[in-house]
């Protein structure tokens, strides 16, 4: 007997009605005539924190008992559980303490303040803020809040799957990103109760493929960073691996230029912002598209708290993909009107130039010459062709970086 059921999930939707939200699942045409597929995304990114950790987070909180709740509780995190923790608790006005590893960005520590709890920065890794959680709730008495692998907590996130099987009742694939398991345990459950035929795939990061590797007998030690943070998890639940080994059908590990691709296309096709770890879903299917080809399919969106600086790099990298912005290298006379017949040409093939720097003092370039980098704005790759054609044809030594 699995330590979760579908009852346990039921019972958990009772106890959300009104403290969380029910969070829309969306057809994705855009998407699904480039893959293949129906896709439809489950935006669990609406959430009052931004992802589907306010629904364990929630459940747990509720279940405690009035000593537990004067006491207080306490969770390690740097993301998401900890803004589901703090949002929550604050609302059923229990004390939280949330440790978070000093490298946390002070806009995470920031959000979570302001929902109400205490942080407390320590440790150099996400290991050491644990252990250090684990000693606070041992002195001070506090309930400890696990992000994962706990009953409670799966059922919370099961939740979900509730919602999205009744807005999809004839679906086909389940795709989740995994991090601890939390999430895609409680959605398996509840897809393989309303049909066993439903095939369920996992999704993680390949420099972090714990569950992949937990069930696949592999040790090897994970590191490095990722732009799916939010499922970087180097020793996935005991609970949720059981559960993951018995009702998940395959998991696929995609690398991180599909990754950022994921949160690109979710955000320019879908007109949904993803954080890494909530696009992970749309990355497998991107990758292994020949397997979800003609199927209804869903996903979920499971956040939505991408860092603003890294969602302009990803966008920008995006365009480049896209061939809608150019880097060009433009070796021209280091003479006066230059510059203004390049950028003559360029307008005149329909370019928009963006961003435009000298470069005098490269070595290998004559001193009478110069390198322009320019950056310019197109339709497409063919209209990069056609500007650095039409500067060739002037007589312009040019190339694309």
């Amino acid at each position: 007997m699995l330590p979760v059921d579908i009852d346990d999930i039921r019972r958990a939707a009772e106890g959300l009605s009104g403290a969380v939200q029910h969070t829309p699942t969306v057809p994705a045409p855009r998407l699904s005539a480039q893959l293949g597929c129906r896709l439809s995304l489950k935006l669990e990114c609406l959430q009052h924190t931004g992802s589907f950790k306010d629904r364990g987070a929630r459940t747990k909180l509720a279940s405690l008992p009035d000593e537990a709740r004067r006491r207080g509780v306490v969770a390690a995190s740097a993301g998401n559980h900890a803004q589901g923790v703090a949002f929550h608790a604050n609302r059923l006005r229990i004390p939280a303490t949330i440790v978070m590893p000093r490298f946390t960005p002070f806009t995470k520590v920031a959000r979570t303040e302001a929902f109400g709890a205490k942080v407390v920065l320590h440790g150099d890794s996400l290991s050491e803020s644990q252990a250090h959680a684990a000693a606070l709730a041992t002195d001070k008495g506090l309930t400890s809040i696990h992000p994962y692998d706990d009953p409670l907590i799966i059922a919370g996130q099961g939740t979900a799957g509730l919602e999205l099987l009744e807005a999809l009742p004839d679906l086909d694939d389940l795709v989740v990103p995994i991090g601890g398991g939390g999430l895609i345990s409680g959605l398996a459950i509840a897809a393989k109760a309303h049909n066993p035929a439903i095939r369920v795939t996992g999704v993680e990061a390949a420099r972090y493929p714990s569950m992949h590797d937990a069930l696949a007998g592999i040790q090897r030690s994970y590191a490095g960073s990722t732009i799916a943070e939010g499922i970087a998890v180097k020793e996935p639940g005991k609970l949720t691996r059981e559960i993951i080994a018995a009702l998940v059908d395959d998991i696929l590990v995609v690398e991180e230029d599909t990754l950022e691709a994921a949160v690109y296309q979710l955000l320019t096709c879908a007109n949904v912002l993803g954080e890494g770890a909530g696009a992970a879903g749309l990355a497998g299917i991107m990758a292994h598209r020949e397997r979800f080809a003609g199927r209804n399919v869903a996903t979920v969106v499971c956040g939505g708290n991408i860092d603003p600086r890294l969602l302009s790099s990803v966008l920008l990298r995006g365009l480049m993909r896209d061939g809608r912005l150019a880097r060009l290298s433009v070796q021209i006379e280091d003479a006066p009107g230059m510059l203004g017949r390049v950028a003559a040409i360029i307008g005149d093939c329909g370019g928009n130039i963006v961003d435009v720097h000298h470069h005098r003092l490269v070595y290998g370039v004559p001193a009478k010459r110069t390198d322009l980098e320019i950056v310019v704005e197109t339709r497409d790759r063919s209209h990069i062709s056609v500007i650095v054609e039409r500067l060739a044809a002037a007589g312009f030594g040019v190339s694309t970086a």
